[in-house]
């Protein structure tokens, strides 16, 4: 996927257009500095912008926007895209107007759909939300000349067949990558192997992901495995108490790290030996997996969200959705088999290299929006 990296002339100026941010850990803004940092190699330079509509009100934010975008004659803008960037409800009629605006300016419209689709309705008021929020999708996708998909395109049910304006192309991790040979000698040298859970949802999902981790980790002790836990990432700080009640009655040693920046979790995941992934199904967007994946790790998730994406070919062992003790028993086989451990190993470094490396990625972007040029 993609071209060779370009040699060096005058830079090409990108922008990244962002609507509102999280307050910690912005994946959005992660992903679009790892970009940038990759399009270097192809002489194209990508400055992040922010629409602050939500600090400044959308009136103030639009006007501002106008005034900045006259001087984007004939770049691209690519719009990062999720429902709650861009309206506190999560109808993204904001996205259209900042994308009206941009195209009067004579600048070129691209769209980045870090959500390129509606979750499950469980009540008839989210039915009507989603509904709408996928109206709202399509609107966008019309209006851009350009639209990335971080999922492949048959997946996205909405999407016209055939669509020449569409491009899937695959996340890369908001970390840097590792080579994880580091961690087979340490876990030789001490029989203690080291689990992490990467990232917790809040209330009021994280006693039922807690629990899926300690009856996971019940199995795999029962099974004669040896490890210990470690938390880290968003929501694992908010969740200490949680932890450690969750862990009391368990002979594991758990520790809780909170937010690290990227090259601490980086070192971290290297030194592990496996990941254990139940914030729901496993799919393609998941960016702690694709962490997991970037530092060589086996990950043991849940299925049935990765069917026809590059996450088939990755190092993970997926079972029935919600069935903790089969996710113990193959951590348990993940920690105890060398062979099928350092199997799963290969798997995530060959599926680093071939699908989630940002040069590919960089170069993937470069193919779709300047084919002339490649």
């Amino acid at each position: 996927m993609g071209s060779m990296p370009r040699a060096h002339g005058p830079a090409r100026n990108w922008i990244a257009l962002l609507g509102r941010g999280e307050a910690v850990a912005d994946g959005v803004q992660d992903y679009c500095k790892q970009l940038a940092g990759a399009l270097e190699q192809h002489g194209v330079e990508l400055n992040l912008v922010r629409v602050d509509w939500a600090g400044k009100g959308w009136w103030s934010a639009l006007r501002e926007l106008r005034r900045g975008c006259k001087a984007w004659r004939g770049q691209w803008i690519l719009l990062q895209f999720t429902a709650l960037a861009w309206s506190r409800h999560g109808i993204p009629l904001g996205a259209l107007a900042v994308l009206a605006i941009v195209r009067r300016s004579g600048a070129r419209c691209a769209v980045v759909y870090h959500e390129p689709f509606s979750p499950e309705a469980t009540s008839w008021l989210d039915h009507v939300r989603y509904t709408f929020q996928e109206w709202t999708i399509r609107k966008i996708y019309d209006s851009a000349m350009k639209n990335i998909f971080p999922e492949p395109l048959p997946r996205i049910r909405w999407l016209r067949r055939n669509a020449s304006e569409a491009r899937f192309i695959p996340i890369g991790a908001n970390i840097p990558e590792r080579c994880p040979a580091v961690n087979a000698r340490l876990s030789e040298s001490n029989g203690t192997k080291t689990v992490v859970v990467f990232c917790l949802t809040g209330m009021p999902y994280l006693r039922d992901e807690l629990k899926d981790i300690s009856d996971a980790a019940r199995k795999a002790i029962e099974d004669g495995a040896r490890f210990r836990l470690l938390f880290l990432g968003r929501g694992t700080s908010e969740a200490h108490e949680e932890i450690t009640r969750s862990f009391r009655e368990l002979p594991v040693d758990v520790s809780s790290l909170g937010v690290l920046d990227a090259a601490q979790v980086s070192d971290v995941l290297a030194q592990s030996d496996a990941m254990l992934c139940v914030r729901g199904r496993v799919y393609h967007r998941r960016g702690s997996a694709i962490a997991g994946i970037a530092c060589g790790l086996p990950i043991v998730g849940y299925a049935g969200e990765t069917n026809g994406t590059p996450l088939d070919n990755a190092g993970l062992v997926l079972v029935p959705y919600r069935d903790a003790k089969a996710a113990g028993a193959a951590l348990s086989r993940v920690l105890q088999d060398a062979d099928f451990h350092r199997e799963l190993q290969e798997k995530s470094m060959r599926a680093q290299q071939q699908y989630f490396s940002w040069t590919l990625i960089a170069s993937a972007f470069v193919d779709f929006l300047e084919p002339a040029q490649s």
